[in-house]
């Protein structure tokens, strides 16, 4: 009985620090969205200061699910600190209990943070994404260049009945149906280069991009502009989804389906892989947290040093989040699996600090 009620208790303890570093980066983050926000919608007529707070409110969610790892890291230590000052862990220890018996209830609220993050927090912060994207449009117009999501491609070559064009946008849209800051470049049937068009936004229809706020400049012509101007194409939704969508604006309980397009279209979908199988990780990313928060806090108590200890803690966490970012670059061009660029990192991490532990703790 002894020991549920101390595995409840610290869990409890760890649960809240990391909540609470969690919640307090969000309001930072809102903050200083919000000043932005104000900033840049302060000459329009329909932006209220209620909507800037709502379509802030709404994107924040996104922003911060990357902080995650690091309220685990930091909530982890600062737990673990307060537990030895305390004298907690002094008095557990003091009743027979191991140092794996109260570094279980962190392992278990991290591994239970990760699951909840991956498949509740993600499908509702992109669908919140979707509305601060919708409220962007009514507040700003129809210029998605500074608040859509990052087009995950670079020039992509597309061929239509006019001819072949290669077109690039700054970011991406309704998976990548609607794009901002487009730039394309048109050739006729012979491959001759037309005319280079700049428009602010773009709509994907079926057989054609519908451009809006259009600058047309050829050389045989001066620079002309349009309202509208359509430039003819081939590619599906699903292509589109696959060249110019960033995944990480896609809901993890939409990724399975993604694939299966992509797969049922011929396309590679690497990164959208990638993707799914980085969420299913990250219970096992946060518990790596946790375990190079106890390698470095546990022993405080008994050999000072704290400073040190929690510095070497901090670069050891922050030099994970590089690795699997790494990672990450290599299973999106896919020079690496998808399921070995999501999984390894956190896997190495944890039989890092696993093993760190065990000989500190047990020799």
């Amino acid at each position: 009985m002894l020991p549920n009620i101390i595995f409840r208790y610290f869990a409890r303890r760890f649960f809240w620090t990391i909540l609470t570093i969690f919640l307090g980066t969000f309001l930072l983050i809102l903050l200083v969205d919000f000043v932005e926000l104000f900033r840049r919608g302060s000459d329009k007529e329909n932006a209220d200061l209620l909507s800037l707070f709502l379509m802030s409110l709404f994107r924040v969610p996104e922003l911060n699910e990357r902080i995650l790892p690091f309220a685990a890291l930091f909530g982890s230590i600062i737990a673990f600190l307060n537990l030895s000052r305390r004298l907690e862990l002094v008095i557990v220890r003091a009743s027979g209990m191991s140092a794996w018996q109260f570094v279980s209830p962190a392992l278990f609220v991290a591994l239970a943070l990760g699951i909840l993050a991956s498949t509740v927090y993600n499908p509702a912060a992109s669908l919140l994404k979707e509305k601060s994207l919708e409220l962007d449009a009514k507040i700003f117009g129809s210029d998605f260049t500074s608040s859509g999501q990052q087009t995950s491609q670079g020039w992509v070559q597309q061929k239509g009945k006019d001819g072949d064009s290669i077109l690039k946008a700054k970011t991406s849209f309704d998976n990548g149906r609607q794009l901002g800051g487009v730039t394309v470049f048109s050739y006729d049937a012979n491959g001759k280069f037309v005319e280079r068009i700049d428009a602010r936004s773009a709509k994907l229809e079926e057989g054609y991009w519908h451009l809006n706020d259009v600058l047309v400049s050829s050389a045989k012509s001066p620079p002309r502009h349009y309202n509208t101007y359509l430039v003819s194409t081939h590619l599906t939704p699903e292509e589109a989804n696959e060249t110019m969508a960033n995944p990480d604006s896609v809901p993890f309980w939409d990724l399975p389906g993604i694939i299966e397009q992509a797969k049922r279209a011929g396309l590679p979908a690497n990164k959208y892989r990638l993707r799914f199988q980085t969420l299913l990780a990250r219970p096992m990313l946060l518990a790596a947290m946790v375990l190079i928060a106890a390698t470095v806090s546990l022993k405080i108590f008994r050999f000072g040093n704290v400073g040190k200890m929690i510095l070497s803690g901090i670069i050891a966490g922050f030099v994970l989040y590089v690795v699997t970012e790494f990672a990450k670059d290599l299973g999106n061009t896919g020079l690496v699996n998808p399921i070995l660029s999501a999984w390894l990192p956190a896997i190495v991490a944890s039989l890092i600090g696993f093993s760190i532990l065990l000989y500190q703790e047990d020799g």
